[in-house]
């Protein structure tokens, strides 16, 4: 009998739910125990600002596809979707790519000023956390796979993962470098969070060693093209579909595929790796159909 996967719409619609209740409006000022209600404000003006939310879909429809909990699964995928936002308030700062625009509307920073920008990233970082791990209390059956994905998540977000791809990359400005520096910051500057998303989908539902493994490698392969398509984008896209500035790498002299090899390379880059990709989820048939179709779209993307 064939399973039945959620709209995507559904999926969405449970993520933006899941969000909400995760960071919660701070109502009473000076409540103890709660958070200023200036600091809420600007943690939700980012998270809530929409987006494609990948990597939470990334991990639910992992979930769905190997017949986990979804509602289960749901603090996990939000807490990933949090540290993604603050890694985002972050990079938009003076100090590292300094954005006005994200997701079409004025970066954190410029509405509520450096400070308190980065206090709503740092506030979104450690949410995150603290909603995983509470979670994961409420199944202590299944505690270990839940504490072995926040570990995996807490890996990729870390200094051997986002945080150590995003020093590379600033160091890397307006001075070059070759295909090993480059995979690295973009193995661990993007694909990161999408290895930690589908694989800490496959622990929390219990999936074996070698799932785990394909599961890695669809990560690793759809998130290295992500990030290639966005470099592609950055360069040749408008920037009201992107919903942020264009040209942004060529002006900060970042270390991209099309400035390193051509855009012509960088596009069949992206079709070898989504066929990688592709390959990677043969040992699931028919129930990857959901992640075979994200592969297709991301990489297929116009914005």
């Amino acid at each position: 009998m064939s399973r039945t996967f959620l709209t995507h719409e559904a999926l969405l619609a449970m993520i933006e739910e899941g969000l909400g209740g995760l960071a919660p409006e701070s109502i009473v000022q000076y409540a103890q125990g709660q958070a200023p209600s200036l600091l809420t404000e600007a943690m939700r003006y980012s998270l809530l600002a929409g987006g494609k939310r990948l990597r939470p879909v990334l991990l639910l429809r992992t979930v769905e596809m190997l017949g986990g909990d979804l509602r289960e699964a749901l603090a996990s995928a939000c807490g990933l979707e949090m540290i993604h936002t603050y890694s985002l308030i972050h990079d938009d700062l003076p100090g590292m790519d300094d954005d006005d625009l994200r997701r079409g509307r004025p970066t954190n920073h410029k509405v509520y000023g450096v400070g308190m920008a980065i206090l709503a990233g740092d506030g979104l970082l450690n949410s995150a956390f603290e909603g995983m791990l509470c979670n994961a209390l409420r199944y202590p059956e299944r505690l270990h796979r839940h504490t072995m994905a926040i570990r995996e998540i807490a890996r990729w977000a870390g200094v051997t993962g986002m945080i150590g791809g995003q020093c590379l990359d600033i160091c890397s400005e307006g001075k070059g470098g070759d295909e090993p520096l480059l995979s690295y910051i973009h193995l661990h500057k993007t694909a990161g969070l999408f290895i930690a998303a589908v694989v800490a989908g496959g622990l929390i539902s219990g999936g074996e060693s070698r799932q785990l493994e394909a599961l890695e490698a669809y990560g690793r392969c759809l998130g290295l093209a992500f990030q290639i398509v966005d470099d592609l984008l950055d360069l040749e896209g408008e920037a009201g579909a992107m919903g942020k500035a264009t040209g942004v790498d060529a002006k900060l002299g970042k270390l991209t595929w099309p400035s390193l090899l051509g855009a012509d390379v960088a596009r069949q880059k992206v079709v070898d790796l989504r066929a990688e990709a592709l390959e990677a989820l043969d040992c699931f048939g028919d129930k990857a159909i959901e992640l075979r179709g994200l592969a297709d779209r991301l990489t297929e993307r116009k914005a």
